[in-house]
């Protein structure tokens, strides 16, 4: 939500597995889990749903929820629905953004939470979609609640109708999704949290670019395209070796090089 609506953030990422969790968080009492926000003027928020609303409240320019009454409480309810609700999706279908689980499994509960999502999206759609893809046709907050249950969707190949697989594609292109998905993958887990003895098949959103990371080439650009830093890690697409200021600029782009415009960018200007 606080790039979807153009606002200032710095993330800082804790680590959920090593036993830090609990101290990293000390400083941002009394939160005890992600994510929580610090403001500017050192006002702590947790829970989503309090994000949001505060975020709303002191950024009215950005209209983060539908601007007509009836679409804005309705965009309310199903995202307050989301925020509290779904728990058997929650619990069988963790959300992970690697690949797609093939022949997954629906017990009476997730198909139960699948239709409810399905009964509110389309509603949402038919009701006050005319004006764009999203569930209430311009981007709402409702759509910053609802991409983590698309991904569920996505990456546990649930059955849907139509309206439902239709938006689930649209959250899954949306350049903002792509970085969140893609600055994910930098980050791996021996095992893998939450994984399942399923098949996989490739992720379902827009197919990424093959790149890969390099060590001993040259790269055409000397400055990181993000942060300008010198480069000093590579990797190459297309047979031409680009240069990242670390691991991470350089991972995240190997992930999904079409979802970073600085990146396009330089691409561009060696005449790709």
């Amino acid at each position: 939500m606080l790039e979807k609506f153009d606002l200032p953030f710095q993330t800082t990422t804790l680590s959920l597995y090593d036993g830090s969790f609990r101290s990293a968080l000390a400083p941002l009492a009394p939160a005890r889990l992600v994510p929580v926000v610090r403001c500017a003027d050192g006002t702590v928020i947790g829970e989503t749903l309090a994000i949001a609303e505060e975020l709303n409240q002191r950024h009215p320019e950005a209209q983060m929820w539908p601007a007509d009454p009836a679409a804005r409480t309705f965009a309310r309810w199903i995202s307050a629905e989301m925020h509290a609700g779904f728990m058997a999706l929650r619990s069988e279908c963790p959300m992970q953004l690697i690949h797609q689980y093939q022949d997954f499994p629906v017990n009476d509960a997730v198909a139960a939470d699948l239709a409810r999502v399905e009964d509110l999206w389309t509603r949402a759609r038919q009701q006050f979609g005319a004006e764009g893809p999203w569930l209430f046709g311009r981007y709402s907050l409702a759509d910053a609640f609802y991409a983590p249950v698309a991904a569920r969707i996505a990456g546990h190949g649930l059955p849907v109708g139509q309206i439902a697989a239709d938006y689930v594609a649209t959250t899954l292109a949306d350049p903002s999704f792509r970085r969140w998905r893609a600055l994910g993958l930098t980050r791996s887990y021996d095992p893998v949290p939450y994984a399942n003895d399923h098949a996989t098949t490739v992720w379902p959103g827009p197919a990424r670019l093959p790149a890969v990371a390099v060590d001993g080439k040259t790269p055409v650009n000397a400055a990181c395209p993000y942060s300008g830093r010198p480069s000093t890690h590579c990797l190459e697409l297309d047979g031409v070796v680009y240069g990242f200021c670390n691991a991470t600029c350089r991972d995240k782009t190997v992930a999904d090089a079409e979802a970073w415009p600085k990146f396009t960018a330089l691409r561009a200007e060696h005449g790709a």
